[in-house]
């Protein structure tokens, strides 16, 4: 079973594996989310959703249908 961003509990860190090119925001890319990055889940929203990350330095907010499709390793 794949692991995804949207797995993760608050506070664990994973490593970015792979994602689709074409189904995430080029904004993403742009900000550090690439494979071979860490990522730590620092908060999750009410609701579940977005989810608030550190990858490699940078603070992001994504939604959980984003987050998904990012493979990540723990």
């Amino acid at each position: 079973m794949e692991l995804t961003l949207a797995d993760l509990e608050i506070g664990d860190v994973a490593t970015i594996e792979s994602f689709d090119v074409e189904q995430l925001p080029m904004k993403l890319i742009e900000m550090g989310c690439l494979p071979g990055n860490r990522v730590n889940l620092l908060q999750v929203a009410p609701g579940n959703d977005p989810l608030y990350l550190n990858i490699s330095g940078s603070f992001l907010a994504i939604r959980r249908e984003t987050a998904v499709q990012i493979i990540v390793r723990k």
